[in-house]
């Protein structure tokens, strides 16, 4: 535990926003409202909220609870069960291969504020040089979303052909897109600008950019609203389908959303929690930065779709054939709907503004869950950590170029979709079983009765042993299922094969049989438990005292409410 201090929020309302600006991001944007409407409407509400409160509260709290009380980031919480601390490091993994396709995308809202300010729009007709001959303006009664790509729009080809020249296939890379890089230095100069000073800067940055995005949000919202046809995009927002309820897929894609929205298993979490104050009492933030998220991502449904409602009025089709997910909501379909809106210019400005402050909370948060993996590993370097956040992130500016090139869309694509599949609900099933199986629930409810002064309740430990487990196990089941080409079972174990080297690493190391190798294997080390010397000086002397007692009078004592 040698090295400098380990780093504090100046308050908790810091911790507070960042967590919900790691929370909160493009998908609640962009993929939310797809699922919603796809899934039931209304209907998908309910799936959707039971997951909530089952799985994803609850696992928020683990997480929050474990990294505050060991002051520790992903790799080291693992302390408290050496056999599984691949996993931390499998975290670590996770989050440098995604953060070297997530800054590449928040490249392009750069690149679309560029653009947002040219009159007309460059994304508005189909008179341009790049323009193609199957190049269609969307009018009323249009045929291009029944087309089956016969025709595209100036929208699709602005973003594909003019600014990323995007290749045919993932097999050819081609060279550099020029305009996309420099969009990417950039970013990668804003964020470590914003993070060179660790959580001191970043909960002074966080103010701003967790807030902003919804005042976008309530000014999008309210004019949406206004637009003719609205309401017919709301509706088909809304409106439930109960008869969805029966199919296991809605089910299945309302954990999966909740799981990947929140966070778990991918050490931002952990991290963030790191560096609040021992004694804070983190029950309430780990009910309100879950909900915040899931009302974050209807709200953004209702702004989506009532713009959507919008275009759809305006091109003469349903709302259905208007609706996609993903990239192509952002920076294809959205931006069509805004070309008809009246002063189309600040609304477009407005919008990849608001898009751009959404995903640079990731970003902290993510590059922040890195750091901290490395000096806890390493905790004499952080005296130097202004020089470590620099090297961090000129390595993973440098892999993030070859999210840069003409292929640059297709890797985006195949990292995006698997990367997590089978790391994060692993990593979460290891959690579990390392501080409620191996450590104990008698043990945990004690280490959170002597970190915040109030008794774990027992729901907490019923819901860690048994729901969650369950769920995390069907998440990751149903996840794997989608995957369909070799290169996306590389992508999905690239991490994930760190967790059983690790673990036979850490057998052969001990002595004995095998059973004996495990037992020993799962004891937490010498390093878990409170790192402030005075605290921990506190918490050995309060578990020799109770290890003293005899086992008759031990059985008594209690630590749950």
């Amino acid at each position: 535990m040698a090295g400098g201090p380990h780093e504090r929020w100046s308050n908790q309302l810091e911790y507070l926003l960042s967590c919900l600006g790691y929370a909160v991001g493009i998908g609640n944007l962009w993929r939310f409202p797809y699922l919603c409407y796809r899934n039931g409407g209304g209907a998908f509400l309910i799936p959707y909220f039971l997951t909530l409160f089952i799985c994803g509260i609850p696992l928020v709290y683990l997480e929050t609870t474990l990294g505050q009380f060991a002051s520790a980031g992903s790799i080291s919480i693992f302390n408290i069960n050496p056999l599984f601390k691949g996993a931390g490091y499998a975290a670590v993994i996770l989050n440098v291969i995604a953060i070297i396709y997530f800054s590449s995308i928040m490249s392009y809202p750069v690149l679309y504020i560029y653009h947002s300010f040219s009159s007309p729009l460059p994304w508005q007709t189909c008179e341009n040089s790049w323009n193609t001959e199957k190049c269609t303006e969307i009018s009323g009664n249009s045929s291009f979303f029944t087309s089956n790509g016969t025709i595209t729009t100036p929208e699709d080809e602005f973003f594909h052909i003019r600014l990323l020249r995007m290749s045919s296939d993932i097999n050819h890379i081609g060279g550099i897109v020029w305009p996309v890089f420099w969009c990417n230095v950039i970013c990668w100069l804003i964020v470590y600008l914003c993070i060179c000073n660790g959580v001191k800067s970043v909960g002074k940055i966080v103010y701003f950019t967790v807030s902003f995005p919804y005042v976008v949000l309530c000014a999008l919202l309210i004019r949406g609203l206004t637009l003719p046809g609205a309401w017919k995009g709301i509706l088909f927002y809304i409106l439930p389908d109960w008869q969805q309820l029966k199919n296991p897929k809605v089910w299945a894609d309302a954990a999966t959303q909740i799981f990947y929205s929140l966070g778990p298993g991918w050490g931002g979490l952990v991290s963030m929690a790191s560096f609040n104050q021992f004694n804070y009492n983190n029950m309430r933030s780990s009910i309100i930065i879950p909900l915040v998220n899931s009302g974050t991502s209807i709200w953004a449904g209702f702004v989506v779709f009532s713009v959507l409602g919008f275009a759809a009025d305006r091109a003469g089709v349903p709302v259905g054939q208007v609706a996609t997910a993903g990239p192509g909501l952002a920076f294809v379909t959205y931006p069509a709907a805004v070309t008809m809106m009246p002063a189309p210019n600040f609304w477009a400005v407005t919008f990849f503004i608001m898009l751009f402050f959404l995903g640079i909370d990731s970003m902290f948060v993510t590059i922040e869950a890195v750091i901290a993996g490395i000096l806890d590993e390493f905790p004499y370097l952080r005296t130097r950590k202004k020089l470590i956040t620099f090297l961090t992130c000129l390595v993973l500016f440098s892999l993030s170029i070859i999210c840069n090139t003409e292929g640059g869309l297709h890797i985006i694509g195949l990292l995006d979709s698997h990367v997590a599949i089978a790391c994060v609900p692993l990593v979460c099933m290891l959690e579990l079983i390392g501080a409620v199986y191996t450590y104990g629930p008698q043990k945990l409810a004690r280490d959170v009765l002597f970190m915040t002064g109030a008794p774990l309740h027992r729901l907490w430990i019923f819901m860690w042993k048994f729901p969650v487990p369950i769920i995390l196990l069907i998440i990751m089941v149903y996840s794997l299922r989608e995957v369909t080409s070799v290169g996306g079972w590389i992508v999905a174990l690239s991490s994930v094969i760190l967790i059983p080297i690790h673990a036979i690493k850490t057998l052969y190391r001990v002595k004995g049989n095998l059973i004996q190798r495990l037992r020993v294997s799962c004891r937490p080390t010498n390093d878990w438990g409170p790192t402030q010397p005075d605290i921990r000086q506190k918490w050995i002397a309060q578990e020799k005292d109770i290890h003293s007692l005899p086992a008759v009078q031990l059985d008594n004592v209690s630590n749950f409410k």
